[in-house]
């Protein structure tokens, strides 16, 4: 199993709900933390939370609808002077139910991909190649099972996308110990998810971290949380390993 005890994780979206809940559990295993939000506020109980924990943290800011500020944001870590080894891009948007969906307005594209799909291809282009250089390095996108839902296709759309760049870059690596994954927590009692939603946020560790810690060279793959609801996280590795493949022909 991989070990993250005194590496660097990035969080996209740590400041609440999914990201907070799992940059506890990564906090937890001793890893090491760069908590991204929209501002620094976001995530100051947090970063006490996690610095209390006995683990190095800081804090980024950043609004991932704005490419520059993500450009900003990359350039702000690369000056703290740490290798990052682990990146969840985390964060993410849906920005409205439409139910007259023909009318659905070009923003919702625009924001979704910007937020969804642009910043967290920005981040994997900036850290998977000193990944590479190194030869170790794990990626999660956070993805959706959303499906056949035209009234959220900017949603829809952008994690679609993101699948897509996701596992195009895994065929890069596969079969070293660079590994990029997709994981989705399922559709929890979040900001986004709504009230309405089966599954509490807590659900979706330690499923949401799985492809950090499993150790068997293979990207690409689609590891929802949810498969993995109630497993401690060497059981969550051992299923994941076992269970899920690469998408990729042998």
């Amino acid at each position: 199993m991989y070990q993250v005890k005194g590496k660097w994780a990035l969080i996209t979206g740590a400041a609440r709900s999914i990201g907070r809940l799992t940059a506890e559990f990564m906090a937890s295993r001793g890893c090491n933390l760069i908590l991204h939000s929209r501002d620094l506020s976001h995530t100051e109980s947090l970063l006490e939370n996690v610095l209390g924990m006995g683990v190095s943290a800081r804090a980024v800011a950043a609004d991932l609808a704005r490419p520059e500020e993500v450009e900003k944001m990359l350039k702000d870590i690369d000056g703290m002077g740490m290798d990052v080894d682990i990146v969840l891009n985390n964060a993410g948007v849906q920005i409205a139910y439409r139910t007259d969906w023909c009318l659905t307005p070009v923003s919702d594209y625009q924001v979704s991909f910007n937020v969804n799909t642009i910043a967290p291809a920005m981040i994997c282009y900036h850290f998977l190649p000193k990944m590479i250089l190194k030869g170790t390095g794990r990626i999660l996108n956070t993805t959706s099972g959303i499906a056949l839902d035209v009234c959220q296709a900017g949603y829809s759309a952008s994690k679609a996308a993101l699948d897509k760049i996701t596992i195009d870059m895994g065929s890069k690596v596969e079969g070293t110990d660079v590994m990029i994954n997709l994981t989705d927590p399922g559709w929890c009692r979040t900001d986004l998810g709504g009230p309405n939603a089966p599954n509490a946020p807590e659900s979706a560790i330690p499923g949401i971290v799985v492809g950090v810690f499993a150790d068997d060279k293979k990207s690409g793959r689609f590891l929802g949380a949810q498969h993995f609801a109630g497993l401690s996280i060497e059981e969550a590795v051992r299923k994941a390993e076992k269970e899920f493949d690469s998408p990729y022909a042998k």
